[in-house]
């Protein structure tokens, strides 16, 4: 047995090099293996590749942006253009989840749900309301792995074994408005946040139950806290809008952002801060916000993300996703037989396959690699899936097939 020197994420450490399947090559919503193998990217990689694989154009704009200035820092006074100008883009009323914010960068959406939760709790300080530190968010749900993140995210086994989390993070029932009224009742003048996916992402694909955001949005009004919307894996496209947020109507004070900003080309996340909280640190010309990251507005990130939002506005490639979804959640229903999927469910386009108890979920995603699918299992019992915008009707109905092909396969040596 030979073992990588690359410790892989989300994986077994003590599993062989061999393994392992690599991805060379990529090209719209399909990819290729070092064997020569053709895949369609079910997933968008990993909820992330809105445009597609293989933009010329996005490479472009990187490879230029490198030769001119590849790096440097955008803290204290210092800028650079391919940062403000992608937050000009962002902040855009018609793009931006709220009306007139503006965007703290990262790298990537653990960093950006990190910043967020930072956010919310030294707007309240400098308000004077220090002990407001406490956040509320749901289970089940997904927020990244940094140690704030992971507090936040309610999946068990995300947060086993690494020790103490971080403090003041209580969890209710992902759809459970009265939950959350519980911990306002006993603890609602120390609430900073309440945190919410709009549509529950890895922890199952659960879209909101009707009216729910709303309710958040109005307990978050009535005790002073603010509403943090992760966009992480909803934004830029994937429901249908530019986010989530504009889809149910519901406007947070603080959005998370990352993936589908720059398609995966290069990381880049954020933070869109809304009127009530930037108003607050804004208000002291003395306060200085001691948060930030060496890669906070990197350049060339920047040039990729820049390109990428260019792509899905001159494509209107956010048009197509409930189309897309409406033929994947018609044939994930049918595709394996009545007694084998028990829900299917989602919004835009990003759907989900609950599967019949004894079907294992990973055993499903081995299967449909055999068939030249790449999907996505959530926990033991649901394959998800959230393709490139791009992709093509043939290509959804091979997902589809590959789906009911692998089900069925899976069933039988049960």
């Amino acid at each position: 047995m030979t073992r990588p020197s690359l410790l892989h994420p989300f994986a077994k450490p003590a599993a062989d090099a061999a393994s392992y399947l690599p991805i060379v090559r990529g090209d719209g919503a399909r990819v290729w293996d070092a064997a020569g193998n053709e895949y369609v990217d079910a997933l968008a990689s990993l909820w992330y590749c809105q445009v597609g694989h293989g933009r010329d154009s996005i490479v472009d704009a990187i490879a230029a942006q490198a030769r001119t200035l590849a790096a440097f820092h955008t803290f204290e006074r210092f800028t650079n253009e391919p940062a403000d100008r992608l937050a000009d883009l962002l902040c855009d009323p018609a793009v931006a989840p709220m009306p007139d914010p503006r965007v703290f960068l990262t790298s990537g959406g653990s960093e950006a749900v990190d910043s967020a939760i930072k956010l919310a709790r030294v707007a309240h300080f400098v308000a004077g309301d220090t002990t407001r530190t406490l956040v509320i968010s749901r289970s089940p749900s997904y927020h990244g792995v940094t140690l704030g993140a992971v507090t936040l995210t309610g999946l068990p086994l995300n947060r086993a074994g690494f020790g103490p989390l971080v403090g003041d993070v209580t969890q209710v029932p992902w759809d459970d408005l009265d939950a959350v009224d519980e911990v306002l009742a006993h603890s609602g003048d120390r609430v900073a946040a309440i945190v919410a996916e709009p549509v529950v992402g890895a922890g199952g694909v659960l879209p909101p139950p009707p009216g729910y955001l709303e309710g958040l949005r109005r307990r978050c009004d009535d005790t002073g806290a603010f509403l943090i919307a992760d966009e992480v894996i909803c934004g830029f496209g994937r429901l249908g809008d530019w986010f989530a947020s504009r889809r149910y109507g519901v406007e947070p004070d603080l959005a998370t952002f990352a993936k589908g900003v720059t398609s995966g080309y290069q990381p880049v996340g954020g933070v869109f801060v809304g009127p009530a909280v930037r108003g607050r640190l804004e208000a002291d010309p003395a306060f200085v916000l001691r948060h930030g990251h060496t890669y906070s507005g990197h350049p060339t990130a920047c040039a990729a993300a820049i390109a990428n939002v260019g792509i899905l506005r001159d494509e209107d490639l956010a048009a197509r996703a409930d189309g897309i979804g409406a033929r994947l959640a018609a044939g994930l229903a049918t595709a394996a037989g009545d007694d084998l999927v028990v829900d299917v469910r989602g919004a835009g386009a990003v759907w989900a396959a609950e599967l019949r108890a004894g079907v294992d979920a990973v055993a499903v995603r081995d299967e449909m690699l055999t068939l030249g699918v790449i999907a996505r299992p959530l926990g033991a019992g649901v394959v998800a899936f959230c393709p490139p915008l791009v992709i093509g009707d043939a290509e959804i109905d091979r997902c589809v097939d590959a789906f009911g092909g692998a089900v069925r396969a899976v069933a039988a040596r049960n």
